[in-house]
């Protein structure tokens, strides 16, 4: 919320027809057919999810599928690209009133053996941080609370860290002198364990890990483990600020660069009519932030030194309020729009989630950290009415384990509406855990089918299998990898 000037009641009529008519406009604009940009098609992007309400928080599971929160209705959605959204769990408790609700959720990294899913939402007298099973929201277990809530600036955005441990964005709830004051959770960014305790190395010895915001909306982190966050300005200035622990970002002293050396100064600044950043991902060297009021994506290129380069705006217009943004394991950017929730102009379709395709011969945007890829040979297959070829790669390797892609394209001249991809380990090592796909695996030989919902591709389509698995000091890449059209 921003605080606006008074102007006559003529010139408010005036700037509101304007606004709404330039809107509209915006609205009907279509992307630019081939823009390329950070390792994505900009010029391909494709209305995947359709009839969300007011979709807040995304995050994934390991079947490639994904969790939506809806701010305003307290319900958890598992969407899949071309499918219904289905409602999976309520979230007890909560009370949505202006910008507040049920608002952030992250999957825990081992959900495949405690299966908890984590939320922040608003109660009807503060904000929450609590886990649940899916099967069973009931039980849900609060594992922070007292966070100030208000209708406006109430944070929200979760996510776990590199370290394994659990950011939480809050915002200042309305009250300006709690993003300084180290007592309080709000206007600041919290650090937890996944077990909700505070963790020994916090800079305060509290949940506290950085403080001085105003409106903390998304978070994310880069390949070596730098952290970075989108927060709304009042009037002047939004931002995309690197976090670090312990770090003062200036809120309510100041806003945008102001030099202070008490101060962090953010790395990235927007008039506020550009931006409104909400949800923040990273992928290819650069950063995506889902603008709300400014109705685009913003992509921030970051130097060697984590500072960034010039922002390039992508979609600008196209779907109008821009909310939630990630990486999907599938290798595609995830937008979710925000044109339900009171301040947008919302088409029959909405809410929507936008999914743009890597670009052709280019990364594919794993989540995860990466080492230099592995590639395998030239992937199998042949042109024809109904051909696929499969190309491995290695996103992340460690001691005894190890994580990996293959990416199937449509080589053909006819939609396919299946495919099949083998290929035989050469060092015995093993796959624990995949998604995009399903799996049996035979001494070292491993088959891959598709899923219901990734089977069909157009030619030249593409579709992303990743997967996680262990090996024993060897870590060769399999060849051949075939694909058999289904």
């Amino acid at each position: 919320m921003r605080a606006m000037p008074m102007r006559s009641l003529s010139a408010v009529a005036a700037a509101v027809c304007a606004t709404a008519v330039a809107f509209v406009l915006a609205l009907v604009a279509v992307p630019p057919a081939g823009a390329v940009t950070a390792g994505f098609d900009f010029g391909r992007a494709q209305v995947s999810v359709t009839g969300l309400q007011v979709p807040w928080g995304m995050a994934f599971l390991p079947d490639g599928s994904a969790l939506v929160t809806e701010r305003s209705l307290g319900r958890i959605m598992q969407v899949r690209p071309g499918e219904t959204p289905v409602a999976v769990a309520t979230v007890p408790g909560v009370s949505a009133i202006g910008e507040s609700g049920l608002l952030g959720i992250a999957v825990s990294p081992t959900y495949e053996q405690d299966r908890w899913v984590y939320v922040y939402f608003t109660t009807a007298t503060d904000n929450r941080v609590a886990r649940l099973r899916l099967d069973a929201p009931q039980s849900l277990q609060v594992l922070l609370s007292g966070i100030p809530r208000a209708s406006f600036h109430d944070g929200g955005r979760i996510a776990f860290g590199p370290d394994g441990m659990l950011y939480v964005a809050t915002g200042d709830a309305g009250d300006t002198a709690n993003a300084q004051d180290l007592g309080t959770p709000a206007g600041k960014i919290l650090r937890m364990r996944p077990d909700g305790t505070v963790p020994p190395d916090n800079p305060f010895g509290t949940f506290v890990y950085s403080y001085g915001h105003r409106n903390v909306q998304g978070l994310a982190w880069d390949e070596q483990g730098r952290m970075y966050a989108t927060e709304f300005g009042q009037d002047t200035f939004d931002e995309v600020n690197r976090i670090v622990a312990g770090g003062n970002y200036g809120w309510p002293i100041c806003e945008g660069r102001c030099s202070n050396p008490e101060f962090r100064d953010p790395i990235v600044t927007w008039a506020t009519a550009e931006a409104s950043p909400s949800g923040l991902a990273y992928a290819n060297g650069t950063l995506f932030a889902a603008a709300l009021r400014g109705g685009r994506l913003w992509t921030v290129p970051l130097t060697a030194d984590g500072d960034a380069g010039t922002p390039v705006a992508e979609l600008q217009g196209a779907y109008g309020r821009l909310r939630a943004v990630a990486v999907g394991p599938d290798g595609w950017l995830w937008v979710a729009t925000s044109n339900r929730d009171g301040r947008g102009m919302p088409t029959a379709d909405d809410d929507r989630i936008i999914r743009i395709p890597p670009a052709d011969d280019g990364p594919t945007g794993s989540p995860t950290p990466s080492v230099t890829p592995t590639v395998s040979p030239t992937p199998t297959g042949s042109d024809g009415p109904s051909a696929c070829t499969a190309t491995y790669r290695v996103v992340n390797d460690w001691s005894g384990g190890f994580q990996a892609e293959i990416l199937v394209r449509n080589t053909g001249t006819a939609r396919m509406t299946g495919w099949r991809v083998e290929f035989t380990f050469p060092d015995g090592q093993t796959v624990t855990q995949l998604w995009g796909g399903r799996h049996t695996q035979s001494g070292a030989s491993v088959t891959v089918v598709n899923e219901s919902w990734n089977g069909a591709l157009a030619p030249d389509g593409t579709t992303t299998v990743g997967f996680t698995g262990t090996h024993r000091g060897a870590n060769g890449v399999p060849s051949p990898v075939t694909c058999t059209p289904a």
